[in-house]
């Protein structure tokens, strides 16, 4: 088992605040608030920082789940889109659309396809979130 931290401070209320959010590991050292979540000012929000670990999550599980498989060699590459949406009085997060790109050796579509819907599955981001995950895959030859 591990853990992870990473902290957030919110100096001010409201759309004027500013906030700060940090990793114990320094990867991630970025302002947020209301500007760099819904007017694209320089910083992160919560839902880019979600894209990033499901991005890495879901290409990770594929990396060792072709392996496991016996693929030797290869490349994935993947983006993630998080869509927050209002919902009632808030805000919800309600889909992680995954795009994969993948150039692996000897890989057929449909143990490409058995693979991925895995990982899509079980990566644990994906077990984390409460929302529609879509994969749009592109294996190349």
């Amino acid at each position: 088992m591990t853990t992870n931290t990473a902290t957030a401070q919110y100096k001010g209320l409201g759309k004027d605040g500013l906030g700060h959010v940090a990793t114990k590991s320094g990867s991630v050292d970025a302002p947020y608030g209301f500007n760099t979540r819904f007017e694209d000012k320089p910083g992160t929000n919560p839902e880019e920082m979600i894209a990033a670990a499901h991005a890495s999550c879901f290409t990770m599980a594929t990396s060792f789940a072709l392996a496991k498989a016996g693929y030797e060699d290869g490349q994935l590459d993947t983006e993630c889109t998080v869509t927050l949406e209002k919902d009632g009085d808030g805000f919800k997060v309600s889909k992680s659309a995954l795009s994969l790109t993948a150039k692996v050796e000897g890989l057929a579509q449909d143990k490409f396809e058995e693979i991925t819907d895995g990982t899509k599955a079980g990566c644990p981001i994906s077990k984390l979130l409460n929302c529609e995950i879509t994969l749009e895959r592109t294996l190349q030859s």
